[in-house]
């Protein structure tokens, strides 16, 4: 499964907001119907996780913190518990709960942004880009210790 690509878009005046049709068409091409959707752990936007890449990323999760340890359960309950499943109606709408709206910042307009196997929901104008594309090649020849 792979979204790309970025798509402006609108929510309603319920907080409903249309699942772009190139992101449908990936979900159902890999027979997916449900999703989740919580806050980004880093970054202030909300995330929707097919429901297979979510029980993946539990099940990862899960099985590197001890059920016995405090501290470890603490972090695996606040991490699973602000999600929110997702459910498309028929016309391939899906509600955000004014509280996930209000931890991401969004009002009305958001951008989709294919994250590969998840799918990102920023404010318009809040995941603009901090540097130009030099910079982006600079990091990513960083990164891959490539001409070093």
């Amino acid at each position: 499964m792979r979204f790309l690509g970025s798509i402006d878009a609108k929510l309603d005046a319920k907080g409903r907001a249309f699942l772009p049709a190139v992101f449908r068409k990936v979900l159902q091409g890999a027979g997916c119907e449900s999703m989740v959707m919580r806050k980004d752990v880093f970054q202030p936007c909300l995330v929707l996780y097919p429901e297979s890449v979510w029980n993946e990323q539990m099940d990862s999760l899960r099985s590197r913190l001890s059920r016995w340890d405090r501290g470890e359960q603490q972090l695996f309950r606040r991490f699973v518990a602000e999600v929110e499943p997702v459910a498309l109606d028929g016309n391939g709408r899906f509600l955000i709960p004014k509280r996930c709206l209000a931890q991401a910042g969004i009002d009305a307009d958001v951008r989709f942004i294919g994250m590969g196997d998840t799918i990102e929901i920023w404010a318009a104008g809040a995941c603009q880009s901090s540097g130009d594309d030099g910079d982006l090649g600079e990091e990513l020849q960083k990164l891959l210790n490539i001409g070093f």
